[in-house]
């Protein structure tokens, strides 16, 4: 294997599987990308990312620049004489000049099957949509958002009882796999670049916090897809007399249910609520300010009677 000069630019959980395996792999990692520190917690003191933390566990320096538009920042990533630069989720726009610096160009590890779900919550919205699979995707980068050529992707079946917490394990993970060989072919001059399909883009904004709130009016469906989509954030929530409580899993959910109750109703003594179309059954449900508990343990302390409205 070719030890190759590289810089890593990355921020979440999810782009430290790739950081670690690359390590690993004996690269000489020059140089490592993240986010700026940001408060964090309810004493709101200066946290780094989980990608500056593992970088720093091992000694390496982190530069966070807040943008690669500073002529500066841009002579100083290429001095760095780079072979190559590895992109996960870090969340800064690269610039012309930064794209073309490396020798073999920057490239990106994108959680889905480009060119669907181009952009920053693919995961979520692959499980939103009800897809029966997503991947990975590894990517030279050029100036649009994931538009590059494919260099390499694996398909992953997303199943019934998939959740993003689950898929974002699976695919990070694989991602770290993937990396090391795509370099290695683009390195011996064997790798072979595919433009993404014409057709079939779909994007993938970022989520919202409001986004978690149940619409009862939806169908049973749609809600058991958000509950495995939204959690844990930004987490999935119904108001009740005032306070928010979040649904954390479900028990059941159906299609089949009362044609005639109002959505959001609750129609039995096990917490059963009747949807736009079918029902749904919560498992685990989380007060604020407590911790999760199985909606028996749930119901035996807190009041909600069967005809009841959920807001």
């Amino acid at each position: 294997m070719t030890r190759l000069r590289i810089a890593f630019m990355g921020s979440p959980d999810f782009a430290v599987p790739a950081l670690d395996g690359l390590c690993s792999a004996g690269h000489d990692i020059v140089a490592v990308y993240a986010q700026p520190p940001r408060p964090a917690g309810r004493g709101q003191k200066s946290r780094p990312c989980p990608v500056h933390a593992d970088a720093a566990s091992r000694g390496m320096a982190v530069r966070t620049p807040t943008s690669f538009k500073d002529p500066d920042v841009q002579a100083a990533f290429a001095e760095l004489h780079l072979d190559a630069a590895v992109v996960v989720a870090y969340g800064l726009i690269l610039p012309a000049p930064a794209l073309s610096a490396p020798r073999l160009g920057c490239i990106n590890i994108h959680a889905s099957l480009l060119p669907r779900w181009r952009g920053a919550a693919p995961i979520q919205r692959a499980i939103l949509a009800g897809d029966e699979q997503t991947g990975i995707s590894i990517m030279r980068m050029d100036e649009g958002l994931d538009t590059g050529p494919l260099l390499a992707s694996h398909a992953v079946s997303i199943g019934a009882n998939t959740t993003a917490s689950g898929l974002h394990d699976t695919l990070a993970a694989l991602g770290a796999d993937m990396i090391g060989p795509a370099l290695a072919d683009l390195d011996a001059g064997r790798g072979v670049e595919m433009p993404q399909p014409a057709h079939g883009e779909t994007y993938a904004p970022k989520l919202t916090r409001d986004e978690g709130r149940i619409d009862w009016t939806t169908s049973a469906e749609a809600i058991e897809r958000q509950v495995r989509a939204l959690n844990p954030w930004p987490g999935v929530w119904f108001n009740h007399h005032g306070e928010r409580i979040k649904v954390l899993a479900l028990a059941d959910w159906s299609l089949d249910g009362p044609v005639d109750t109002v959505p959001g109703t609750v129609i039995d003594d096990v917490f059963t609520v009747a949807c736009g179309r079918g029902v749904v059954r919560p498992r685990l449900v989380q007060r604020a300010g407590k911790a999760a508990q199985d909606a028996t343990a749930f119901l035996r302390g807190y009041v909600l009677e069967p005809g009841e409205r959920l807001d």
